[in-house]
């Protein structure tokens, strides 16, 4: 271990002292929590700090991203118990590295302007090797610059990169903003797929089509019931999903009023007002009864802005039952983590199906991984 990997591992240690003594009374709750019949929920991982986006690879690593923590982990159940063994700590200090994705054998990190690359991986989970940087050129705005990333049916890597406001209009200046990007492995070949989505957090593709569908935060300071946070479906390269001019479908902005929101594309589902929508995936296991079989699992992270009066929303594991490409009902999965007195005591962030077709949901609140299992 070279000098500068032990003094990242020693500020770890010391940082995760620091959160583990803030986190003392924020343990998880679940016997709080309500699912359907047949479901449970428990701690597969719980000494993960700021626990955010996660990722499977083919040997059974969770990959788990941090955003304010600057720390990657790799997540091991050796013993096969279904519970996790070890938490290895693969980089620290690194500029809020929301995003994780595997492919190849390799590890891809996303921070807010770097995209780095971990070669093999898995052979070096107790001494990993220093970081590829294949891409240094995204946007260094820090707000709505953390990103969720994943490969697509073709082999790109997908990036987003948030609007750097509440509510504003660079494309002049900067035409990445308010995107989803894609890109080659090696960080070649940057296109926009798709714009005018003010930060999405969360994206994957119909296991059947291999259509991109995504989650978007609405704008903030337009009130407590509007607009609502949008799950979106996009069939092919090059749409426009509204923002800064059109919200949630049919809201034109007060400020950005210059285009009708019949220019734009719809969104598939309005989630709700405020809801923090984040990670989401289509559940492709065998697990879970057939009705849930290429439906959409969504993890609202809650709100942060609404008036006393008004309460929190969100805090809750959702699904979207699809007929094609037509979302039918959107239904709470799991809810608790807000209280009744509105205060929360964790907040759901991603969601991961594993092979057995449990569900693994990251608490960054709390610094958990829990596992939801169904038995008739």
């Amino acid at each position: 271990m070279n000098i500068r990997r032990f003094l990242m591992v020693w500020l770890l240690s010391m940082s995760v002292l620091s959160l583990n003594a803030q986190d003392e009374l924020r343990s998880p709750q679940l016997d709080k929590l309500t699912l359907p019949p047949g479901f449970s929920i428990e701690v597969y991982a719980a000494d993960v700090p700021n626990a955010r986006q996660m990722v499977l690879s083919p040997n059974g690593t969770v990959f788990v991203s941090t955003r304010q923590a600057g720390d990657i982990y790799a997540v091991r159940d050796d013993d096969g118990d279904q519970s996790a063994d070890q938490v290895f700590v693969l980089d620290s200090g690194l500029n809020m590295p929301n995003g994780v994705a595997f492919y190849d054998g390799y590890l891809y990190v996303a921070e807010i302007n770097r995209v780095l690359r971990y070669d093999d991986i898995e052979s070096h989970l107790d001494s990993p090797p220093e970081p590829v940087v294949l891409n240094d050129s995204l946007p260094t705005e820090r707000a709505h610059g953390w990103k969720f990333i994943a490969f697509g049916p073709d082999g790109r890597l997908y990036v987003p990169v948030g609007a750097p406001c509440n509510i504003c209009f660079h494309e002049d200046e900067e035409p990445r903003f308010a995107t989803i990007l894609s890109m080659e492995p090696d960080g070649s070949d940057v296109q926009i797929y798709a714009k005018g989505i003010r930060n999405s957090v969360g994206f994957d593709w119909h296991p059947t089509s291999g259509e991109l569908w995504f989650t978007n935060n609405g704008r903030d300071r337009l009130g407590d019931t509007q607009p609502a946070d949008t799950l979106n479906h996009a069939p092919e390269a090059g749409l426009h999903f509204g923002f800064p001019f059109c919200h949630q479908g049919n809201i034109q902005d007060p400020e950005f009023n210059t285009r009708p929101c019949s220019d734009f594309r719809p969104p598939a589902q309005r989630l709700g007002p405020h809801v923090a929508s984040l990670g989401m995936e289509f559940y492709t296991g065998d697990m879970f009864p057939a009705s849930y079989r290429d439906q959409i699992f969504i993890a609202e992270h809650g709100s942060w802005n609404r008036s006393p009066e008004a309460g929190h929303t969100g805090y809750r594991l959702m699904v979207a039952r699809l007929d094609g490409d037509r979302v039918t009902e959107y239904d709470i999965f799991a809810e608790g983590w807000l209280e009744a007195t509105n205060e929360a005591w964790g907040r759901p962030v991603d969601v991961e199906v594993m092979p057995d077709g449990a569900l693994l949901v990251s608490d960054d609140s709390v610094g958990a991984i829990y596992r939801i299992t169904y038995s008739n």
